[in-house]
């Protein structure tokens, strides 16, 4: 009886809460000292776009395109990848939708992917490296992703680029691919593109990189594990994993600042994305915007110097459940 209580009380609790930060969530995203920054919503499938939409999401900053690789028992082809993008591109209107391509390896096995197993698959053939290794595959989704930007106002970003030379081939399978649609009449709009930095290799010559790209997108989860040399899903780890070790916030540093040397927008994704330890500082350093999942807010930040004045919620949050 006293837990069904308990329960009550946070359940009405929660409820305030959410009631209280859905008024928030048509106001701007602009910091106390006027700089209008974004926040953009984390989704990793088709369900969430509503969500987005209803609670304010200034667009999608990253479609985790994996969802239509896992689960089945084939590739999928590019008529449907294309239909998914399309539809995608059309509900956002003139919103923001980055697709990050299929970060597919590690943990996103599927069997028909004949992925041979690794002694250490975080740190293995996956990303970007796959993609490269499997160009029919990369250049069936880069298809269908410029044919989709006809309909509504997308970008693409690339994750795991630890090199130069990874950027020479995606770079060439792009103008291939553009080279085709225009000989075959296919309508397509240039689009922004991108690169997830989440390897210590990608921070150390981000200036290199930032000249390539329209944005750099800071993956802090796997930045962090592979910076401090930790699987963050090991329990046993559990309490000496510290995402905010010195060397994780001066490398967000060091991309913050890639990015303004070349002229290239910089947002914050990952489970970072929400801490409102961090917000202020990434923001105070020049951080254009964050990407968060719509499970994700960020509690007011009234009281501090630069933080979010007109708005305190990423996408509000779904009820929590106890």
């Amino acid at each position: 009886m006293r837990y069904r209580k308990e329960y009550e009380i946070r359940r009405k609790a929660d409820l305030v809460e959410r009631e209280s930060l859905l008024k928030l969530k048509d106001k701007g995203d602009i910091t106390k000292d006027g700089r209008e920054v974004g926040i953009y919503a984390n989704i990793g499938s088709l369900d969430d776009l509503n969500s987005a939409l209803y609670y304010g999401a200034k667009g999608i900053g990253l479609l985790r395109s994996e969802f239509q690789y896992l689960g089945r028992e084939n590739y999928p082809g590019e008529e449907e990848l294309f239909q998914a993008y399309k539809k995608t591109a059309e509900t956002m209107g003139d919103r923001l939708v980055v697709i990050r391509t299929a970060d597919l390896g590690a943990d996103k096995q599927a069997s028909y992917l004949e992925i041979p197993v690794e002694t250490n698959p975080l740190m293995g053939n996956r990303g970007i490296r796959l993609s490269l290794d499997r160009k029919n595959l990369f250049k069936t989704q880069i298809r269908a992703i410029y044919r989709a930007s006809w309909y509504g106002n997308l970008g693409m970003m690339y994750p795991m680029i630890c090199s130069e030379e990874e950027m020479d081939e995606v770079e060439a399978l792009v103008t291939e691919v553009k080279e085709e649609l225009k000989a075959a009449g296919v309508p397509f709009k240039e689009i922004r593109t991108g690169i997830m930095m989440e390897t210590p290799a990608a921070v150390m010559i981000g200036e290199e990189l930032a000249k390539r790209v329209d944005f750099l997108g800071i993956g802090t989860n796997d930045l962090t594990q592979y910076t401090l040399a930790m699987d963050r899903q090991n329990p046993l780890l559990q309490k000496k994993y510290d995402d905010h070790h010195p060397a994780i916030l001066k490398m967000i540093k060091m991309i913050v600042d890639a990015g303004h040397a070349q002229n290239c927008k910089v947002c914050l994704c990952g489970e970072l994305a929400a801490d409102t330890r961090l917000t202020e500082t990434f923001f105070a350093d020049g951080g254009r915007c964050i990407v968060c999942g719509t499970g994700m807010y960020i509690a007011s930040a009234e009281g501090t110097e630069g933080g979010l004045h007109r708005r305190n919620v990423i996408l509000a949050y779904p009820l929590r459940l106890y």
